[in-house]
Formats: C-alpha cells, structure tokens, sequence
C-alpha cells in the first residue's frame, strides 16, 4: 500500500506561499504595489481594498502613482494609506495620489531582516509540525497493520526529502528578499 502524500504537499505548498506573501509585505527601498494589498479605504460607505477604487502603476524606482476611477476617493485613498502607517510619504494632485519610499537606513535594514528571518522561521516552526502530524500517521499506519517496517522507513526517508526541499525553497525565498533588502 502506498502512502498518500497530497495532503503534506499541498500544506506545504501554502506554507511556501504564506511566506512569499509575508516576505512581500516587507517594505524595502523600492516601490512596490503589494505593499498597499492590506490597505483599506472608506469609499462609498464601506471598506474595501485599493485596488477595487484606483489603478496602482509603479512610477519609479520609488514611488508608485494610484489613479482613482472616482476622483471624489482620493483623500479616502490617501487617509486610508496614512492610517496604514506604512512609512511612506502620500501626496495628491490632480492625477491621483502618489506614494514615496524613503531610502531605508541602516537600522531599518537590520530590522526588516531580522523580520523577514523571523516570518522564515515561522514558516520552518509550521513545517515541522506538518512532518510531526504525518511522521505519525504513518508510524499508525505500520501499527494498524497497513504496511510493513520497511515501508514505513522508506517513507519516512522520503517525507524528510520533501520536508527538505520545502526548507530550501523557504530558504531561497528569503534570501531574494535579503537582497531586496541590502540594494
């Protein structure tokens, strides 16, 4: 009988995601869109997401334009953008709103590192539960009777490759982002 791994690798696969997303989240130097995913904006009576009331395009290396389709949600634009507290600095003119990135200091460097390896861990801590929840499975498995002790080595060798190739990829994702960090 063979083990079926789906659920350790889809679960794992949401891991990798959540940490990309995270890792995302962390403002650098340069402008970048997905900064502003969890912002909200009070327009037309209720809250919703910027990307629902204006085009968000990147202008330069560091500053991002967001041109409302309804001129009238440009302060809620820019409140909702300060309420965030981002750190960045908003204007508005006749165009829109437009976001700057000031340049990061070196103590904000060390601490957005230290953020992003943290998020890494988080991710790490997760993945090991997940190897511990299906390490058991199968252990209950052999115990049951549903297979034999070698298949039951065999797959725990192969759930600790899977587990392996899960940190590397974790780890690849962070290291993008420390060098995002470090331009």
């Amino acid at each position: 009988m063979a083990y079926d791994f789906t659920k350790f690798k889809t679960e794992s696969k949401e891991i990798e995601e959540w940490l990309r997303k995270e890792c995302q989240s962390i403002r650098t130097g340069q402008a970048a869109p997905s900064i502003l995913d969890g912002v909200m904006v009070e327009a037309y009576g209720q809250s919703m997401p910027i990307k629902q009331v204006a085009g968000i395009t990147i202008e330069d290396a560091r500053s991002i334009r967001i041109s409302p389709w309804d001129t009238s949600v440009t302060k809620a634009i820019e409140k909702g953008i300060m309420v965030a507290d981002l750190g960045v600095s908003v204007s508005s003119d006749d165009k829109g709103v437009r976001v700057s990135f000031p340049e990061l200091t070196a103590d904000r460097r060390v601490t957005l590192l230290k953020l992003a390896k943290g998020k890494l861990e988080e991710s790490r801590a997760t993945l090991r539960a997940l190897r511990n929840v299906t390490m058991t499975d199968i252990e209950n498995k052999e115990k049951e009777g549903g297979m034999g002790e070698d298949e039951k080595n065999r797959y725990k060798t192969e759930l600790q490759k899977m587990v392996d190739a899960t940190n590397a990829v974790l780890e690849e994702v962070l290291n993008k982002k420390e060098k995002e960090i470090s331009l």
